[in-house]
């Protein structure tokens, strides 16, 4: 019996340890602000341009020029790989792409699935819990575990259709890890060499990114400009 007992109260303790170490979801995000800038930077982020080049193993490099203006919900994004540029734009309720064939671009209507995917790029090329809750968003907090040797909390960020699990390390509280779950095809980036930009506001530079269909490693290096001006002619359709 004091054997039982003595084995009840060790995993009460472990359980008690284990929730005094969960910190709120909020309080998670807020030591990420803090870390990467400041929560007054990040609220009055308006717009911003992302350059990106994207390598991976056998496989031709590519480059991604991104704008973007969060009041209009607006993204344009230009993929130029071998000289040829496809561009992907939404504005508001209406997206389209552009294709280039022969001296000419075609464009078409982006499906609803694929305008939605840039809904949540707006601000997941940013972080995706930007204004989480009015986003429809529901964040959990998971726990804490040890992740390459360094001690993270996982958040959990929920969704229609979409699930984040965002790994965020413990001490600097930067992002370190997200996982991804979109239409059965689970996404992970490792992320890295947090840069400063102009504006002020703490960026990774560079991201490894892993899918669950292609299975291989891509790498992208990034620059990122925030409030700076973004040409209203990219939204022209």
């Amino acid at each position: 019996m004091k054997k039982l007992l003595n084995i009840l109260t060790a995993l009460l303790l472990v359980s008690t340890v284990s929730l005094a170490q969960k910190l709120p979801v909020d309080s998670i995000f807020a030591n990420y602000y803090k870390a990467t800038g400041g929560k007054a930077l990040w609220d009055n982020v308006k717009s911003y341009n992302i350059k990106r080049s994207y390598s991976a193993a056998a496989a031709t490099p590519y480059d991604v020029n991104i704008s973007a203006s969060i009041p209009e919900q607006s993204l344009y994004k230009s993929k130029t790989i071998m000289k040829r540029s496809f561009v992907y734009t939404i504005k508001g309720n209406e997206g389209w792409i552009k294709v280039p064939i022969a001296q000419k671009m075609d464009v078409k209507d982006l499906s609803q699935a694929e305008q939605q995917n840039m809904h949540l790029e707006l601000f997941e090329n940013l972080v995706p819990f930007i204004d989480y809750k009015n986003r429809g968003f529901i964040a959990t907090t998971v726990g804490t575990e040890t992740l390459n040797g360094t001690q993270v909390n996982q958040v959990e960020l929920q969704g229609k259709g979409i699930k984040y699990n965002l790994y965020f390390d413990a001490k600097s509280g930067l992002l370190v890890k997200q996982r991804e779950t979109k239409a059965g095809v689970e996404t992970t980036t490792d992320m890295s060499d947090y840069t400063k930009s102009a504006y002020g506001i703490m960026y990774p530079s560079k991201l490894v990114v892993v899918n669950s269909t292609e299975k291989k490693p891509l790498t992208i290096k990034s620059t990122l400009a925030v409030n700076e001006q973004v040409n209203p002619a990219l939204f022209k359709r």
